[in-house]
Protein backbone atom coordinates (compact mmCIF):
# COMPACT_ATOMS: atom_id res chain seq x y z
CA UNK A 1 0.00 0.00 0.00
CA UNK A 2 2.97 2.32 -0.38
CA UNK A 3 6.02 3.13 -2.44
CA UNK A 4 8.75 5.68 -2.00
CA UNK A 5 11.22 7.83 -3.88
CA UNK A 6 14.79 7.67 -2.63
CA UNK A 7 15.89 11.16 -3.68
CA UNK A 8 14.49 14.36 -5.19
CA UNK A 9 14.29 14.46 -8.96
CA UNK A 10 17.27 16.84 -9.13
CA UNK A 11 19.62 14.54 -7.18
CA UNK A 12 22.67 13.38 -9.13
CA UNK A 13 24.69 10.38 -7.85
CA UNK A 14 27.82 12.53 -8.29
CA UNK A 15 26.59 14.58 -5.30
CA UNK A 16 27.06 11.61 -2.95
CA UNK A 17 30.73 12.38 -2.26
CA UNK A 18 30.39 16.16 -2.09
CA UNK A 19 30.89 17.77 1.31
CA UNK A 20 28.02 20.20 0.76
CA UNK A 21 25.50 17.48 -0.12
CA UNK A 22 23.59 14.97 1.98
CA UNK A 23 21.13 12.22 1.15
CA UNK A 24 19.62 10.32 4.06
CA UNK A 25 16.38 8.41 4.49
CA UNK A 26 14.67 11.59 5.78
CA UNK A 27 16.50 14.59 4.35
CA UNK A 28 18.48 15.81 1.40
CA UNK A 29 20.74 18.83 0.91
CA UNK A 30 22.21 19.74 -2.46
CA UNK A 31 25.22 22.03 -2.60
CA UNK A 32 24.23 23.66 0.72
CA UNK A 33 21.58 25.61 -1.23
CA UNK A 34 18.62 23.29 -1.77
CA UNK A 35 16.86 21.56 1.13
CA UNK A 36 14.41 18.66 1.04
CA UNK A 37 12.49 16.46 3.47
CA UNK A 38 10.81 13.15 2.82
CA UNK A 39 7.17 12.81 3.66
CA UNK A 40 4.13 10.81 2.66
CA UNK A 41 1.40 11.69 0.21
CA UNK A 42 -1.54 9.78 1.65
CA UNK A 43 -4.62 8.91 -0.36
CA UNK A 44 -7.67 7.29 1.26
CA UNK A 45 -8.85 4.01 -0.25
CA UNK A 46 -12.59 4.19 -0.90
CA UNK A 47 -14.63 1.65 1.07
CA UNK A 48 -11.72 0.87 3.36
CA UNK A 49 -9.94 2.14 6.46
CA UNK A 50 -6.66 1.81 4.57
CA UNK A 51 -4.57 4.60 3.12
CA UNK A 52 -2.37 4.34 0.05
CA UNK A 53 0.82 6.30 0.58
CA UNK A 54 3.71 7.44 -1.54
CA UNK A 55 7.00 8.60 -0.10
CA UNK A 56 8.08 11.79 -1.82
CA UNK A 57 10.49 14.64 -1.30
CA UNK A 58 9.53 18.27 -0.91
CA UNK A 59 11.82 21.27 -1.11
CA UNK A 60 11.68 23.58 1.87
CA UNK A 61 13.16 26.97 2.54
CA UNK A 62 16.47 26.87 4.41
CA UNK A 63 14.74 28.29 7.49
CA UNK A 64 11.96 25.69 7.52
CA UNK A 65 14.36 22.84 6.77
CA UNK A 66 16.54 23.71 9.76
CA UNK A 67 13.50 24.31 11.97
CA UNK A 68 12.16 20.85 11.11
CA UNK A 69 15.60 19.33 11.78
CA UNK A 70 15.83 21.00 15.20
CA UNK A 71 12.38 19.67 16.11
CA UNK A 72 12.94 16.17 14.64
CA UNK A 73 13.20 14.45 18.05
CA UNK A 74 11.11 16.95 20.03
CA UNK A 75 7.88 15.68 21.61
CA UNK A 76 4.92 17.79 20.52
CA UNK A 77 6.51 18.69 17.20
CA UNK A 78 3.20 17.87 15.49
CA UNK A 79 1.80 21.17 16.80
CA UNK A 80 4.16 23.01 14.43
CA UNK A 81 2.45 24.99 11.65
CA UNK A 82 2.79 23.29 8.23
CA UNK A 83 5.77 24.23 6.08
CA UNK A 84 5.22 25.35 2.49
CA UNK A 85 7.17 23.36 -0.08
CA UNK A 86 7.40 22.29 -3.70
CA UNK A 87 7.03 18.62 -4.63
CA UNK A 88 10.34 17.45 -6.09
CA UNK A 89 9.36 13.87 -6.89
CA UNK A 90 8.06 12.99 -10.32
CA UNK A 91 5.30 10.50 -9.56
CA UNK A 92 5.41 8.90 -13.00
CA UNK A 93 1.99 7.26 -12.66
CA UNK A 94 0.47 10.73 -13.06
CA UNK A 95 0.30 13.01 -16.04
CA UNK A 96 1.13 15.84 -16.32
CA UNK A 97 4.26 15.76 -14.21
CA UNK A 98 3.97 16.21 -10.46
CA UNK A 99 7.21 18.19 -10.22
CA UNK A 100 6.77 21.56 -8.53
CA UNK A 101 3.25 21.04 -7.24
CA UNK A 102 2.62 23.28 -4.24
CA UNK A 103 2.41 21.48 -0.90
CA UNK A 104 2.05 21.94 2.81
CA UNK A 105 4.23 19.64 4.90
CA UNK A 106 2.60 18.68 8.20
CA UNK A 107 4.94 17.49 10.93
CA UNK A 108 3.60 14.47 12.82
CA UNK A 109 4.55 12.80 16.10
CA UNK A 110 8.07 11.44 16.55
CA UNK A 111 8.58 8.29 14.50
CA UNK A 112 6.12 9.28 11.77
CA UNK A 113 7.06 10.80 8.44
CA UNK A 114 5.56 14.21 7.70
CA UNK A 115 2.29 14.32 5.79
CA UNK A 116 2.48 16.00 2.39
CA UNK A 117 -0.74 17.82 1.60
CA UNK A 118 -1.01 18.77 -2.06
CA UNK A 119 -2.52 22.12 -2.94
CA UNK A 120 -6.20 21.45 -3.73
CA UNK A 121 -6.08 21.80 -7.52
CA UNK A 122 -7.45 19.69 -10.35
CA UNK A 123 -4.12 17.87 -10.77
CA UNK A 124 -4.86 14.10 -10.55
CA UNK A 125 -2.99 13.27 -7.31
CA UNK A 126 -4.46 16.33 -5.59
CA UNK A 127 -7.95 15.23 -6.62
CA UNK A 128 -7.25 11.67 -5.45
CA UNK A 129 -5.91 12.93 -2.13
CA UNK A 130 -9.20 14.74 -1.55
CA UNK A 131 -11.63 12.16 -2.95
CA UNK A 132 -9.87 8.81 -2.50
CA UNK A 133 -9.08 5.97 -4.88
CA UNK A 134 -10.50 2.52 -5.48
CA UNK A 135 -8.74 -0.78 -4.79
CA UNK A 136 -8.49 -1.19 -8.58
CA UNK A 137 -6.59 2.10 -8.81
CA UNK A 138 -4.25 0.91 -6.03
CA UNK A 139 -3.56 -2.28 -8.02
CA UNK A 140 -2.94 -0.26 -11.20
CA UNK A 141 -0.46 2.02 -9.42
CA UNK A 142 1.29 -0.97 -7.82
CA UNK A 143 1.59 -2.69 -11.21
CA UNK A 144 3.03 0.47 -12.79
CA UNK A 145 5.57 0.88 -9.98
CA UNK A 146 6.59 -2.79 -9.89
CA UNK A 147 6.65 -3.25 -13.68
CA UNK A 148 7.28 0.14 -15.29
CA UNK A 149 6.87 0.16 -19.05
CA UNK A 150 9.13 2.03 -21.40
CA UNK A 151 6.41 4.62 -21.90
CA UNK A 152 6.31 5.66 -18.23
CA UNK A 153 8.34 8.61 -17.04
CA UNK A 154 10.84 7.43 -14.43
CA UNK A 155 11.52 8.95 -11.02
Amino acid sequence: MNYTAEAPFVWDPAFADAGDCLLSSNQCVIQAEHYFVKGLIEIPVIGSDEVFSGGALVSLSRENFFRSAVLWDTPGRESEEPYFGWLTTDLFVYSPTTLNLKTNVHTRPIGQRPLIELEPTDHPPAVEQRTGITQDRVRNIAAAVLHPSRGNRQQ
